[in-house]
């Protein structure tokens, strides 16, 4: 699938449910290999710890849906006494029913204050599961599966704009000592058919559609790999970074804060 530069399309919503059901499958079969295995991008986690978390992430949406906003607290003790993988399978078919019972444009509670909708949590779970997939396969030891070049390029604008832009300009003490001493950066992201212009300075992380040839900074490789990069999520020599290191700093600085 081939994106233009600028004004770059989402997926259909039957494309992201598509992809979940594909990335859950493979996650709960992983799972099961090595639940004592250590997950290289989840320091402190186990194969297990990773599995009972996106078990809870599920529960966690289906009531933000469900009810119509985030629950304040969780998670809640009792599922400390769930075997992982059956709360991992609860919680999917949960939100499964919940994504499947609503339409898109239904009002669902986030914590991204421009979409309150169902459909943004059916793009985030979707990005979600290939990303955690990919803690599982990692602590598994068990080879990366194939990522999508639709369900990539998307998953790294929603990173850039969705996560971090958003994050900077509201929670923007978060990000003062990574960016106040930024003397203003112009990075270029790009893979097959798609490219980002991400701007950087004082309480500033800006995200447009485009290359920017005259940048700092470029990040480039296909688009499964990409997606890796802008998570930290173990990649080869197939990304390919130039530029000065300290520019790279503040921008590896930024995902991360987002992120965490």
């Amino acid at each position: 699938m081939s994106y233009p530069c600028d004004g770059l399309p989402g997926m259909e919503n039957s494309r992201y449910l598509e992809c979940l059901a594909a990335d859950f499958g493979r996650l709960r079969t992983v799972a099961q290999l090595d639940p004592a295995g250590a997950v290289p991008t989840c320091p402190g986690w186990t194969v297990a710890d990773l599995t009972r978390h996106v078990g809870e992430v599920y529960l966690h949406k289906t009531l933000a849906i469900r009810d119509g906003a985030e629950p304040a607290q969780w998670p809640p003790a009792e599922l400390a006494a769930e075997e992982p993988l059956s709360l991992l399978d609860r919680g999917y078919a949960e939100l499964r029913h919940e994504l499947e019972s609503h339409a898109p444009t239904d009002r669902a509670g986030s914590w991204y204050a421009p979409d309150q909708t169902v459909g943004f949590w059916i793009r985030r779970m979707a990005q979600e599961t290939v990303v955690h997939r990919i803690d599982a396969e990692l602590g598994a030891g068990q080879p990366v599966a194939p990522i999508p070049d639709d369900l990539a390029v998307d998953g790294v604008d929603e990173l850039l704009k969705v996560f971090v832009a958003y994050s900077v300009g509201e929670w923007s003490e978060a990000f003062k000592t990574t960016l106040d001493p930024s003397p203003g950066r112009l990075f270029a992201v790009h893979t097959d058919g798609a490219a980002w212009r991400v701007r950087t300075g004082p309480a500033t992380f800006a995200v447009e559609d485009g290359d920017a040839p005259d940048a700092e900074v470029t990040i480039s490789g296909p688009p499964a790999e990409l997606l890796r990069w802008v998570w930290h999520r173990q990649v080869g020599a197939e990304v390919t970074v130039a530029g000065a290191p300290e520019a790279l700093a503040e921008l590896h600085s930024c995902i991360t804060i987002a992120t965490q």
